[in-house]
């Protein structure tokens, strides 16, 4: 049961992020990236990390979506109700695409004995292994803030870039 919630919640993350990036309309690419968010929530919960899901929906799918609302409030872009011709097209696009990577991900992470990529994660005994000597905040806290700690600041500016870059072109237009 836990498998098929997994590639549901796997197809419609997968699916969802088709759909950031194809909607036209800046609100409903925002939803899209909203229920991209929920279903990695969904997926955080069934391999047991539910900080990580709390984290996931308070901070990502909370307010970092309320920033994004805000920012697309604040430039005002407007409606464009012209039907695109290729929307047709395009959804069959991404639902073969999401089929095709699928496919190569269920092919390439078929087991540890056959990947080399999850050969190199602990696995469940390893991670409660860890999870008992350091906690769950220890567990995620330490490898953030020494081994990705240049990705975590790049990340927070890369968020004030694109926030000062859109008041700067609202204050254009204003």
């Amino acid at each position: 049961m836990i498998e098929i919630l997994f590639y549901i919640f796997a197809a419609v993350a997968v699916g969802s992020a088709f759909g950031v990036v194809l909607q036209k309309n800046p609100v409903g690419s925002l939803l899209f990236m909203v229920a991209t968010l929920a279903s990695l929530a969904g997926i955080f919960v069934l391999f047991e990390a539910h900080f990580l899901a709390a984290i996931q929906i308070i901070v990502y799918a909370g307010a970092i979506m309320v920033l994004f609302l805000f920012v697309i409030m604040l430039l005002n872009l407007g409606h464009d109700y012209r039907r695109d011709i290729q929307v047709g097209v395009g959804m069959v696009l991404a639902f073969a695409t999401t089929g095709l990577i699928a496919g190569i991900l269920v092919r390439q992470f078929g087991g540890a004995e056959t990947s080399p990529m999850l050969a190199a994660f602990p696995g469940p005994e390893g991670m409660d292994a860890l999870l008992a000597e350091q906690g769950i905040i220890g567990a995620i806290a330490r490898p953030l803030f020494t081994d990705y700690v240049i990705v975590f600041e790049l990340t927070g500016i890369l968020l004030l870039v694109a926030l000062v870059g859109a008041i700067a072109i609202a204050k254009r237009r204003v």
